[in-house]
């Protein structure tokens, strides 16, 4: 996924109390201060819970990916190609609702400090995109013909280019290279995490070679169509074939450090919650700290990642290669899936259940309702996007100048802006001072 800076933000929020205001009393000062810290614990409590019980669930999709390519690697068939895509799809579901978890310093993404150096910035080993695809396996170029110098058809040394690139040995295909060549020159760089395995097997979704004619099409409903001759008898068959079982194998393995990061007994989830003792207790993080980096990396990713990185940038630019999930036709549940998480954080909710208390239940009713209204503005659109892609023409066909779904995209991708940038109004109502800029991504793509 695209690199963004990580900023100290906070947790989430769903119903509409609203606390009184201190009076000038010292002693009610301190009685309200009391409640207040104890609404913010009883907050991050929830969101702890639900991060933990979110992640399980992409371990347990992932562990069920990973099967399923173990059985494609063992029988190469149509059927065991089609399960395998299932299962990649099926992953995304619950993987894609953990993106809301990002950008707030926590285990997934930290660049410094001891969460970072505890749990190495997984994030990027997961989900980084887009990938420059001909780093991994052929494409078919402008003329029809395939490219070649890629890791998969290199016996030997390996060196992606860019600027500061190392060579690695991709004699045998293992998870050790794959991971050492992960971002190795530059962040286009990508050979692990879900978007390797999608391209690996989709191949490219071929569907135009520009938006201004269309040369190359095999339908508004057809994704990529990598052939299973490439695993069965192409002379790489063996190389991919053990592609895919690296990259399912450390996709697991990533998944199942930053779960167990957020585990009732796991280091983060208790600094995070303040209940760590002895030697680690300088690890714990303070209430108000952790509130703050959890509201700023909501409004960050909603507004600068969601908004911006994933939809702006492909629909404005326009792009195929820019939408979030291009080789499999799946970025519109993308959307879905990423929305659906920033608003399981805000309203301290997750598949249907409670969690506690939330971050809107401070907001006041007038605020509150100006929120819930442009969520619904946006909900509506996301499932016309959604709709089309899945009986008309996938989000690839939506974003096409000529094509009226484009323009409710954009607005879309404003709504999205707008309800980054209400974080601020959900943090001050929760005791956080935080600015537009604080929930504003100053490296994002500028359009």
């Amino acid at each position: 996924m695209k690199k963004t800076r990580l900023i100290a933000a906070s947790i989430s929020v769903a119903a509409a109390l609203v606390f009184a205001g201190c009076t000038a009393s010292s002693e009610n000062t301190t009685v309200n201060t009391v409640k207040v810290d104890k609404k913010a614990e009883r907050i991050l409590t929830a969101y702890a819970n639900i991060a933990q019980i979110n992640y399980n669930d992409a371990l347990k999709d992932a562990k069920s990916l990973e099967v399923a390519i173990e059985k494609f690697v063992k029988n190469p068939t149509e059927a065991t190609l089609e399960e395998a895509k299932r299962a990649w799809l099926n992953s995304r579901e619950s993987y894609g609702q953990t993106e809301i978890f990002r950008l707030s310093n926590g285990p997934i993404d930290a660049e410094e400090g001891w969460v970072a150096d505890t749990y190495g910035a997984l994030e990027g080993q997961i989900n980084a995109w887009p990938l420059d695809e001909n780093m991994i396996d052929y494409t078919i170029d402008a003329d029809g013909n395939k490219t070649s110098g890629n890791i998969i058809d290199t016996a030997g040394e390996f060196n992606p280019g860019g600027e500061e690139s190392s060579s690695v040995d991709v004699s045998n295909i293992t998870v050790d290279a794959i991971t050492a060549l992960n971002e190795n020159g530059g962040e286009a760089n990508v050979s692990t995490g879900y978007h390797a395995v999608e391209f690996l097997l989709w191949g490219q979704d071929q569907d135009y070679s520009n938006f201004v004619k269309d040369s190359i099409t095999n339908g508004p409903l057809t994704a990529g169509q990598r052939p299973l001759s490439d695993f069965t008898t192409d002379k790489n068959a063996q190389r991919r074939l053990a592609y895919l079982k690296a990259s399912a194998k450390k996709i697991v393995s990533d998944l199942d450090v930053v779960a167990n990061a957020w585990a009732d007994d796991g280091l983060y989830k208790n600094a995070f919650l303040g209940k760590l003792t002895g030697t680690d207790a300088s690890k714990n993080i303070s209430a108000n700290v952790a509130l703050k980096q959890v509201i700023a990396g909501m409004g960050v990713f909603i507004k600068s990642e969601l908004a911006n990185e994933r939809i702006a940038v492909a629909v404005l630019t326009p792009s195929e290669e820019d939408e979030h999930s291009c080789f499999s036709d799946n970025t519109h549940r993308d959307i879905v899936t990423n929305y659906l998480g920033f608003r399981n954080a805000l309203t301290s909710t997750y598949n249907g259940k409670s969690y506690g208390p939330s971050l809107l239940d401070a907001v006041s009713a007038e605020e509150k309702a100006n929120i819930l209204a442009l969520m619904k503005s946006i909900e509506e659109k996301i499932a016309s996007v959604n709709e089309i892609a899945n009986t008309k023409e996938h989000f690839d066909y939506q974003i096409q100048p000529d094509n009226p779904q484009a323009k409710v995209i954009v607005k879309l991708k404003n709504e999205m802006r707008k309800l980054g940038d209400a974080m601020v109004t959900v943090a001050t109502a929760n005791g956080i001072s935080l600015s537009t800029d604080d929930v504003t991504d100053p490296e994002e793509t500028k359009l």
